[in-house]
């Protein structure tokens, strides 16, 4: 018995020595969001619908 608790001793002094890691950890790239601008203007808005407007006012002379 006494031989026994002996090597449950060294065990678990030896684990606890290999416990450690010798690779220093790795950082994780901080994460950027992109801001994305839209240059639209209400003006642009209204081009399609003044394009359709003149055609039927064509149209209709």
């Amino acid at each position: 018995m006494k031989k026994f608790a002996l090597a449950t001793a060294f065990a678990v002094a030896a684990s606890a020595a290999v416990a450690g890691n010798p690779i220093e950890p790795m950082m994780e790239a901080p994460v950027i969001e992109a801001v994305t601008e839209t240059a639209s203007s209400s003006g642009s808005n209204l081009i399609l619908p003044g394009i359709i407007l003149l055609m039927i006012a064509a149209a209709m002379n």
